[in-house]
């Protein structure tokens, strides 16, 4: 889609040179969105020139120099209480699914319910110069795995919440459609309780220092799901659904690959497996893999990603057959370090010293093995 910007002469070269489209479009906008309630970083202001043009720094070592992976999102200060938001860029044309979900599932009917896990919508905003365009104001984030997790409770609380959340849009008829791992985020206020920089995670948002966190067991996190542009909702009569295909993030699903379209007649598949099998290649690829000592939840995970998806698991039995595999762990499993496969011995004895410090901290105050939010 064409970006709209002011005419060139009146952004300064130095700025136009700096700033993708997408943030020129954010710069420009500044003035209208704090009228809106919401103040942009310095680097979107009308009057920014680069600092490490006067400073004598790197672009790298400035706050102001740090340029988005995602242009259309951006984030803000909510100015009436200084809470930090997502600002997303959407086109009614081509997203407005995205949207609707979003204020759907935020609505009064559902964003109570303890087992949504959908990311909520706080606003809308119309673009003022363009019909088109939308701003969807949400919470600010952060992957759900940075930073890495510190034991299996952590984990178990992690996946429990993502069973639970895609199991209540099932529940609702809606097929997620693009469950993986990049659409997976956790609300950071209460483990970097003085935030981070969006670009730069590590840093502070002031770029002043290294952004200090708390565990997950220390400080419970909540997860949701994002993403909602290629969500779709059914009628009770409409079930099962089959669907043209329509690939997101997770390229591998079985039904998708070339051989099995051309078993498929119709070239459509039911969202519904499809959805389990990724929920299911998350934990396969980015737990299980990566990591030890998570046996105990590959029977589950190889139901879960069958070639067949009429032999998946629905998210019902899903979420069943999880509960019981947390029956079988044992506290001490539970506040267990996750140890990496590429894990080196003096990394791996640092970090079981620093571990078994905050486990002993954890038995003295009875902190829950499996930390879950309130």
């Amino acid at each position: 889609m064409p970006e709209e910007t002011e005419p060139s002469h009146s952004v300064p070269p130095d700025v136009q040179e700096e700033l993708s489209p997408f943030e020129l479009w954010w710069r420009n906008h500044q003035q209208w969105l704090k009228t809106q309630g919401y103040m942009l970083r310095p680097r979107y202001a009308h009057d920014w020139r680069p600092s490490w043009t006067s400073n004598g720094k790197s672009s790298l070592d400035c706050e102001d120099g740090q340029s988005p992976q995602y242009g259309q999102i951006t984030d803000a200060v909510r100015i009436s209480d200084g809470v930090i938001v997502a600002l997303k860029r959407i086109s009614k044309v081509y997203a407005s699914q995205e949207s609707d979900f979003g204020v759907l599932l935020s609505s009064e009917q559902f964003r109570d319910d303890p087992e949504n896990h959908c990311v909520p919508i706080y606003q809308v905003l119309d673009a003022p110069d363009d019909k088109k365009l939308q701003i969807l104001v949400m919470p600010f984030l952060r992957i759900w795995n940075d930073p890495p997790f510190d034991t299996f409770g952590e984990v178990i609380s992690f996946i429990d919440q993502c069973i639970e959340g895609l199991y209540f849009m099932h529940k609702q008829l809606i097929a997620h459609r693009d469950c993986t791992w990049r659409n997976i985020m956790m609300d950071p206020s209460a483990l970097y309780p003085e935030s981070f920089h969006p670009v730069r995670t590590r840093r502070t948002r002031d770029f002043k220092g290294d952004a200090k966190h708390y565990t997950r067991t220390q400080r419970p996190v909540k997860y949701y799901l994002i993403d909602f542009g290629l969500t779709r909702r059914y009628k009770a009569e409409d079930m099962p659904p089959m669907e043209d295909i329509v690939p997101g993030g997770d390229r591998s699903a079985p039904e998708h690959q070339p051989a099995a379209l051309e078993r498929n007649p119709t070239k459509k598949c039911n969202p519904f497996p499809t959805d389990v099998y990724y929920l299911g290649n998350v934990i396969r690829k980015r737990l299980i893999e990566l990591n030890k000592g998570f046996e105990f939840l590959e029977p589950l995970v190889n139901d879960m990603v069958q070639e067949e998806p009429d032999k998946r698991p629905t998210m019902e039995e899903v979420s069943k057959r999880f509960a019981e595999i947390r029956k079988t762990l044992t506290t001490t499993k539970l506040r267990s370090r996750v140890v990496p496969r590429n894990e080196g011995r003096i990394q791996g004895f640092l970090r079981s010293l620093s571990h078994w410090f905050r486990r002993i901290e954890y038995i003295i105050r009875r902190t829950p093995a499996v930390p879950m939010p309130k």
